[in-house]
């Protein structure tokens, strides 16, 4: 391109884009160099996603998890455009927004994430929930308020997916509807949270028990209706009562990343070197839940939040390399760990020679997440209120 000043377009304000974006604004770039930086996402609020849960027990507020962009940006540099991204034109370096402008880019940042699939099952697009987003959770909170201003004795819900989101949930949503809850996780394989530490696994058992959470192991879902869910045990198919269904299984690209002429998987992430370029198009770069890639050591990166802020770090490095005539960096990916809530007051920690549960371990994960939370001021706001409204809660009682 024979712009004067470079632009580097990034697609998607989820940990992998928006801590990109942040990175490349605080990096030394020579006034010459300094480059044009545009976000863009379809949402105008970032979600810190592993705390979403928390909004369904009333344990935190929605600007705590999810600030808005312009707010997050200030004093950056970096523009923001809310709007869905229609398709992207890698030959003329072109993104073309949906009623938005056009954006020629030097440099572009793939971090779309993922969409859960509702289409497996017949009936999961009409009657099933899903959780991924804050549209998501304010759509379950409605219900669940319906649901429990109802005369109905039980609130019989059912969770599909027996990994991290589906156990959460259940914790959480155990705690908020107590004795009213009927709660019962389905699950195709023979046991819940397969890729979890042994630690983190029992602690979650022992949770899900003591809340009475039924499980469903080997077991498919064969179709659901608007108030029955149907379930396949060794070829045995059974018709059960239900008033809320969440799905939380599954995860696939956007059509408008499943249609870029890259190289991809069998699930459509787009293959990347471990320096998270796209080989045949080093001036493209991706990550999060849309990239296949593995690290410096040949160990492949999993699509959680904690390898998307790594991510986002060797991004905005080698965006900035690339532009300033350095060598780039292969990820070296650290595995930190893995946190759960198991809900109100209580998680699990494991990791670094760490064991942690019980309200240790959720203090210990507030602490982290507070952390890892987008920029200081944010963490400033949110780490007084989490010291200060307990004690305003006292004082009110």
């Amino acid at each position: 391109m024979t712009q004067q000043t470079p632009r580097i377009c990034i697609l998607g304000g989820g940990f992998g884009g928006l801590y990109t974006a942040l990175g490349l604004s605080q990096l030394p770039w020579e006034s010459t160099q300094k480059p044009e930086i545009v976000l863009v996402d379809q949402s105008d609020r970032f979600l810190f996603s592993p705390l979403l849960y928390e909004l369904l027990t009333g344990e935190l507020q929605t600007w705590e998890i999810a600030p808005p962009f312009a707010e997050l940006l200030q004093g950056t540099g970096v523009r923001f455009y809310q709007a869905v991204v229609s398709g992207i034109n890698i030959e003329q370096r072109r993104v073309h927004l949906q009623d938005g402008p056009e954006i020629p880019y030097d440099r572009l940042v793939l971090a779309l994430g993922g969409e859960t699939p509702l289409d497996l099952v017949p009936g999961a697009t009409s009657y099933a929930y899903i959780f991924r987003s804050i549209t998501d959770a304010y759509r379950l909170e409605e219900r669940l308020r319906v649901l429990e201003e109802s005369d109905a004795d039980k609130i019989r819900v059912v969770i599909v997916g027996a990994g991290y989101s589906g156990v959460e949930l259940a914790c959480k949503l155990a705690d908020r509807l107590r004795e009213r809850g009927r709660f019962r996780i389905v699950e195709i394989s023979d046991q819940i949270l397969r890729t979890s530490p042994e630690f983190n696994r029992e602690a979650a058992k022992k949770a899900l028990e003591t809340r009475g959470v039924f499980l469903d192991l080997e077991t498919k879902v064969e179709s659901i209706g608007q108030d029955t869910i149907s379930l396949e045990y060794k070829n045995q198919t059974d018709t059960i009562p239900v008033d809320l269904v969440i799905w939380t299984v599954g995860t696939r690209v956007t059509p408008v990343v499943k249609s870029l002429s890259l190289k991809q998987n069998q699930r459509g992430q787009i293959t990347t070197s471990p320096a998270l370029q796209v080989p045949e198009h080093p001036e493209i770069f991706a990550l999060g839940d849309l990239a296949d890639c593995c690290d410096a050591e040949g160990q492949q990166i999993p699509a959680t939040a904690q390898a998307a802020f790594q991510q986002a770090d060797y991004a905005a490095w080698n965006i900035w390399a690339s532009l300033t005539h350095r060598p780039l960096l292969p990820l070296r990916y650290q595995q930190l760990g893995e946190m759960m809530a198991l809900g109100k007051n209580n998680a699990t920690l494991a990791g670094l020679g760490i064991k942690l549960d019980g309200p240790l371990a959720y203090v210990a994960r507030r602490a982290a997440y507070l952390y890892r939370m987008p920029t200081l001021d944010h963490q400033l706001k949110v780490g007084f209120n989490w010291l200060v409204r307990p004690i305003i809660d006292t004082l009110s009682q």
